[in-house]
């Protein structure tokens, strides 16, 4: 009897394991590449609010090991992936993943993330020699620099890759119907959050051309043509969300947001001069834009209008992201000029130490900033067929997504 009442225990405790996220046929590397993507992108904001606010840093800095550590991790464990497939898997795995250098099996992701460790872990002392041999940067996207946000870029692309690949699949037989919706619920969330953590990238690494004095002039919006219609349509045409885009925004925008409310709390002094703008705590980074506003006219439009051709798709989201991107950026630029931007919420009053507190244009719009009549309409233009011409590509590289297994 006893015996009987053990057996069906065990009996009534196996069920209960399979709701683990492994018995859900989800790896350990996904949930580690998501956090790798997070722990980047901390990092590089944080660096960037470094500069702003104490100067020249270490190969070391805290915010360079938060960049090193999201290296190091999505590395090691796609890497474990890779190694466990191709020596201990089965023939079905195997078969689910890519063949490379005729030995090894890995997912695409995993190969993204790993050639990503790579490149960020090379710029690394790259990036210190170009400071002790030439000073500071002037720009964000110095050569050390680019190599670094290349790497990066492989690592999150890699994340969402790798989440896709899983989502694409079929469920695991052995699930049962509740828990096949609870690992599709869980693999959409991840995916959603590695597109945003993406499309914070995407900002970053763009911002010296998306910061609150360009929101009046024509390359703010060419830019902004050519970055986040291609990404958005791809996540919207990519995801099985409703509002995959939407979120995506929201996800950006927390992100951002988080960094500007957080990093502020923390005490910084410049060490560097010459220094002009004296302070006591870190720099904010930019607020986000708003697009959310267009994300969801992407997924409006995807759910009303998916199915017909895509360069006429491509031909409505396009103009229609330039025309929401001015409706509500435009605005948005005259606002965060005003007192009422310089509270902790909207971070508006930071600035670089080695900057003049007192400068005529610091919460004001230079004459050159501005583009006004046919300029305007010229520049607006461009964005247009910018836009159309990267939604189609965002499209395309969706349906390419969409079809990712392995």
């Amino acid at each position: 009897m006893e015996v009987s009442l053990n057996s069906q225990a065990a009996t009534l405790e196996r069920p209960m394991a399979a709701t683990s996220t492994t018995n859900l046929g989800i790896p350990v590397y996904i949930y580690a590449t998501a956090l790798a993507s997070l722990s980047i992108i901390v990092g590089l904001i944080w660096d960037i609010s470094w500069h702003t606010s104490i100067g020249r840093d270490g190969l070391l800095s805290p915010p360079h090991l938060a960049i090193y550590f999201g290296a190091v991790v999505s590395g090691f464990f796609s890497g474990y992936q890779v190694l466990k497939t191709s020596f201990w898997g089965s023939t079905s795995e195997k078969q689910k993943s890519v063949k490379f250098w005729g030995v090894f099996y890995g997912s695409l992701g995993a190969l993204f993330c790993i050639w990503g460790c790579f490149a960020m872990l090379t710029s690394a002392p790259f990036d210190d020699w170009w400071h002790n041999t030439y000073g500071l940067d002037v720009t964000i996207l110095s050569p050390p620099h680019s190599l670094l946000a290349l790497g990066m870029i492989m690592v999150q692309f890699g994340a969402m890759i790798s989440v896709l690949a899983l989502q694409n699949q079929p469920d695991p037989a052995h699930l049962s119907q509740g828990q096949r919706q609870l690992r599709k619920n869980i693999l959409q969330s991840i995916f959603i959050v590695t597109a945003g953590f993406f499309l914070v990238m995407l900002f970053t690494i763009t911002s010296q051309y998306q910061n609150r004095n360009d929101m009046h002039g024509v390359t703010f919006y060419v830019v902004g043509a050519l970055l986040y219609p291609l990404f958005l349509s791809t996540v919207a045409r990519a995801s099985k969300l409703k509002w995959a885009a939407t979120y995506t925004a929201a996800v950006y925008m927390l992100v951002l947001m988080l960094m500007v409310w957080i990093l502020p709390l923390f005490p910084a002094e410049p060490l560097l001069g010459p220094i002009r703008n004296f302070i006591t705590h870190y720099q904010a980074f930019e607020f986000p834009l708003l697009l959310i506003v267009p994300a969801f006219a992407i997924d409006f439009i995807m759910q009303r209008k998916g199915h017909i051709n895509n360069w006429l798709l491509a031909l409505i989201i396009g103009p229609l992201f330039v025309l929401l991107h001015l409706a509500v950026q435009w605005p948005m630029g005259d606002f965060l000029m005003t007192p009422l931007a310089r509270t902790w919420f909207f971070g508006q009053e930071s600035w670089y130490f080695g900057s003049n507190p007192n400068y005529e244009y610091r919460f004001a719009f230079a004459d050159w900033q501005v583009s006004t009549g046919w300029s305007l309409i010229k520049g607006l233009l461009i964005a247009m067929v910018v836009g159309i011409l990267f939604t189609r590509l965002g499209l395309k590289w969706g349906n390419w997504m969409k079809n990712v297994m392995r």
